[in-house]
């Protein structure tokens, strides 16, 4: 065994392949740590773990070690819609639950800076995030999937009365926070079409928007709106989604469609997109999501429509990556 593999014997269970091993001069060891998508003090435990190490063998008395970071690629997917109500923020927290149900390492940023309701819907409502190097540190839950929103630096019910510059800024820190290995961020976008999607298509340039539409008339023609603005500026669009498609009759079964049916895929099809699925007017949704309880977070038919998308949405995050 070479000096070189003695050495890296010795922290090898600490490190693991995020260092070459070690080498050793008149007694100092040095070693190059690639900390990529840890937080300080996670790196700063495995610098000290390996140190020590190091540190018993008898031929080292002195150790140096160097960090490096790589900036990870993370792939932002902006969840959208031309008006508020068309329950966005219901399906942008399940998809990102039932990505992470997949493996994904997801994150989720709630952008509804005036409407904030991701805390609620994620069961983390009180939670306030902290911070580290001046950089928010995005609140763990439950479910496998972290999160930052507006509604968790103010206190429940105040108003949010910000003009454009400031929105803009609030959503550069939920982004630029410290995310870790997270790879997609689902960004829960605000209603319309103003300044903070402008924000962030500037800033921040989505890997694609999904836009979310029921399916009334008066719904789909905000919903084109939305699909304009990421088509003009370059941003896939990866399909449309109809919410609260269908209502089934909890005594006699008959389906009823209050606010009709097919629009959101005969508008797909109209503007040459994917549609992506259905969510139905389900009591079960509502009755999970005020409870801060996903229905993708649990097998059964209330998540099934989530599961079904995310699965779509993963096949073309894979499609991008490829």
């Amino acid at each position: 065994m070479t000096e070189q593999d003695r050495l890296y014997a010795a922290i090898s269970k600490i490190v693991g392949s995020r260092a070459a091993p070690p080498r050793l001069t008149d007694g100092r060891a040095s070693l190059i740590l690639d900390v990529t998508g840890l937080d300080q003090k996670t790196r700063d435990a495995m610098a000290e773990a390996a140190k020590a190490a190091l540190l018993s063998l008898p031929e080292v008395n002195d150790v140096r070690i160097a960090m490096t970071s790589e900036k990870r690629e993370r792939r932002i997917i902006a969840v959208g819609s031309g008006k508020g109500g068309v329950g966005k923020s219901t399906l942008a927290a399940n998809l990102a639950v039932a990505l992470a149900g997949m493996g994904r390492k997801v994150g989720l940023v709630d952008a509804d800076i005036y409407g904030p309701s991701v805390p609620r819907l994620m069961d983390a409502e009180g939670t306030r995030p902290l911070a580290e190097d001046q950089k928010m540190l995005p609140v763990a839950t439950r479910f496998g999937v972290p999160i930052l929103s507006m509604g968790q630096l103010v206190k429940p019910g105040q108003a949010i009365a910000w003009r454009g510059p400031m929105a803009g800024n609030a959503l550069g820190q939920l982004i630029d926070a410290a995310w870790g290995d997270t790879d997609v961020l689902i960004v829960d976008l605000p209603p319309g079409t103003g300044d903070v999607q402008l924000s962030m298509i500037s800033k921040h340039k989505p890997a694609g928007a999904l836009i979310v539409s029921t399916p009334q008339d008066l719904a789909l023609i905000d919903a084109a709106r939305a699909v304009d603005l990421f088509v003009q500026a370059n941003v896939p669009i990866i399909g449309l989604v109809e919410n609260m498609a269908g209502y089934a009759c909890p005594h006699c079964g008959q389906i009823s469609d209050p606010f009709g049916a097919g629009g959101a895929q005969a508008a797909a099809s109209a503007m040459g997109l994917d549609f992506l699925g259905r969510v139905p007017l389900e009591i079960a949704i509502r009755q999970a999501s005020d409870a801060g309880d996903p229905p993708a977070a649990h097998d059964g038919f209330a998540g099934e429509p989530f599961r079904a998308i995310a699965a779509k949405l993963a096949a073309w995050l894979d499609r991008l990556a490829g």
